[in-house]
């Protein structure tokens, strides 16, 4: 396994928009649409800047993630809208691609103290895969989903 972040751009968003979890996840992450239009929308407000990210095993799309933040903070750096493709789950790539993305994260922003991101409470092999990278809840709670925080030494 050679896990590698790419940018979506052109040359592979209409790949990324095929990328599908099973039914019963869907209530967990939006579609990779939704992710990708808000980056254009950005719904959290004008300082927040999204980067979405195809995850790739060598030339092989099986996921997508983006990493959204505000220049110049030290703990709000997150890591959203993170799917494994249906045909790839269970083979490992949801840890390989999660330790990735906290890996650029800490090389891309120094300055950073703290990575978060959101689970729903039902959501239980995800809230495994980010307690076993020791993310550790807030006790925040935005809608239906509890907010986890992975301190960045």
């Amino acid at each position: 396994m050679n896990i590698l972040l790419k940018k979506v751009t052109r040359e592979n968003w209409e790949e990324a928009l095929n990328l599908k979890v099973e039914k019963q996840q869907e209530k967990f992450a939006p579609p990779v649409a939704v992710s990708l239009a808000k980056v254009y929308i950005k719904p959290d407000g004008d300082s927040v800047e999204y980067i979405p990210f195809a995850i790739y095993d060598d030339e092989v799309m099986v996921g997508f993630v983006m990493h959204a933040f505000e220049e110049g903070t030290k703990d709000m750096y997150w890591i959203n809208g993170f799917i494994i493709d249906k045909k790839y789950q269970g083979k490992g790539y949801g840890g390989a691609a999660l330790s990735e993305m906290i890996g650029w994260i800490k090389s891309t922003f120094p300055i950073c103290t703290e990575i978060r991101l959101t689970v729903y409470k039902d959501n239980y092999n995800a809230r495994r895969l980010y307690e076993k990278f020791g993310f550790q809840p807030t006790g925040e709670i935005w809608g239906e989903e509890d907010v986890l925080y992975l301190p960045v030494d």
